[in-house]
């Protein structure tokens, strides 16, 4: 006891270096669980972006970028899937539900997905959320447009508002400004690309490319929107579809009856294989982000021991005090490893609370702005073993002022310098 509360005294003698000692663990704490939950957050919402979808098609491709462009809205696709291969495709009696999708025009840098009204009963994301309108209805006129969040809120549009789609993907192409959209609905923030996205029917998609040709409009042709309503535009071809299969155990078959497509060249991928390919990819950032997050712990952990080391020859007679009151050498080496980790273990208490903290306040803005939703819950088993890793750490920082005070006499101790 008497031990301890001199040890206590020490700490507290030294209450400037030890406050920063544990505030410099507390931030390499939050840094080092921040990094890994980022990390585990982005791949969470990667993988919500489409949930419940077993197969998506396209044109031949790559197996990423399919992906890439027909999920998250990132690139362009290589070619399109004509109607009829769809339409064979999509009528196997293993199909349950099938999205179609037509990419190509944008508005103001926001992509335009033409689509069918399965697109709002069907698509789900994070666990299964089904998409949610904020104000409005689905589109029900042929020049309707439900739009994204973030498209309504960065672009200050409300229902009935009138808009312009561009022909192709760059905000400065040409516009269909003679057949405007009128937004019918605006969808609830999802936190993925949806949010990001204008959507309108097939059929306009037909609609608004009646006059024109190899990306330009035909001179001297207008078809006007009555008229357009009147017309039955069945699509040309499409750009990928999504699709849901009555049971999961057929999604091998149906997957490579859709590569051996004899009709024209497809790809069918799994949105989680695709997902791990692209994981395999960003691993080696990933890992040299940790690293960096865990070079800055070991920092701290030197400062650590650094600070104890360098108090320890002003604490030569409060060390010999120890020692003529009967405590063994071991005892004051184990005080010493004894109040590394209790510094260690403040610092990890004070970094995790702080980053929980952080993360309530910080969560929204960063769902809000990246799409990237970190869940707050208890530490994980990746976390847990972190933690115990920086403890270890800890107390091993204090081994060296240990058996540099281990190797103190009580006479060296007692002596007074002139």
């Amino acid at each position: 006891m008497i031990v301890a509360r001199l040890a206590l005294q020490s700490l507290r003698n030294r209450w400037i270096t030890v406050l920063l000692t544990i505030l410099a663990i507390s931030v390499s704490v939050m840094l080092l669980l921040g990094v890994e939950k980022v990390r585990s957050g982005a791949r969470d919402s990667f993988a919500g972006t489409v949930s419940g979808a077993d197969v998506v098609i396209g044109a031949r491709s790559g197996a990423m970028q399919l992906l890439l462009y027909s999920v998250f809205r990132i690139g362009n696709a290589t070619n399109n899937v004509t109607w009829r291969s769809y339409q064979d495709i999509v009528s196997r009696p293993q199909v349950a539900w099938v999205i179609p999708l037509s990419l190509g025009d944008s508005h103001r840098g926001f992509r335009v997905i033409g689509t069918t009204l399965d697109y709002f009963e069907h698509l789900q994301y994070r666990g299964g959320q089904a998409l949610k309108f904020a104000a409005g209805a689905p589109f029900d006129d042929l020049f309707d447009v439900v739009i994204g969040s973030d498209v309504a809120s960065g672009l200050g549009y409300s229902i009935g508002d009138k808009i312009t789609i561009a022909h192709g993907a760059g905000s400065l192409g040409p516009q269909h400004d003679d057949l405007p959209f009128r937004v019918s609905g605006i969808l609830a923030r999802t936190g993925t690309p949806v949010d990001k996205s204008l959507h309108v029917s097939l059929k306009a998609i037909e609609a608004i490319h009646v006059d024109w040709r190899s990306g330009s409009r035909i001179p001297g042709q207008v078809t006007t929107a009555d008229r357009l309503r009147q017309m039955s535009l069945p699509p040309r071809a499409i750009t990928a579809a999504i699709i849901g299969l009555k049971s999961r155990l057929q999604v091998i078959g149906f997957q490579r009856a859709v590569n051996e497509y004899r009709a024209e060249p497809l790809s069918a991928v799994l949105p989680g294989v695709a997902l791990q390919e692209m994981w395999r990819l960003v691993a080696t950032a990933e890992t040299a982000l940790l690293g960096v997050s865990a070079m800055v712990v070991v920092t701290s952990m030197l400062g650590l021991s650094a600070m104890i080391l360098s108090t320890l020859n002003e604490r030569r007679r409060e060390i010999a005090i120890l020692r003529s009151l009967g405590a063994k050498p071991g005892t004051v080496a184990g005080l010493l490893v004894g109040e590394a980790t209790l510094l260690t273990v403040a610092g990890i208490a004070i970094g995790t609370a702080a980053l929980y903290a952080a993360l309530v306040v910080a969560r929204p803005l960063i769902d809000r702005q990246f799409g990237i939703d970190i869940g707050i819950q208890p530490p994980s088993t990746t976390d847990a073993l972190l933690l115990l890793a920086i403890l270890i750490g800890g107390m091993a920082a204090g081994f060296l002022p240990a058996y540099r005070a281990y190797r103190m006499s009580l006479a060296n101790g007692m002596m007074v310098r002139t």
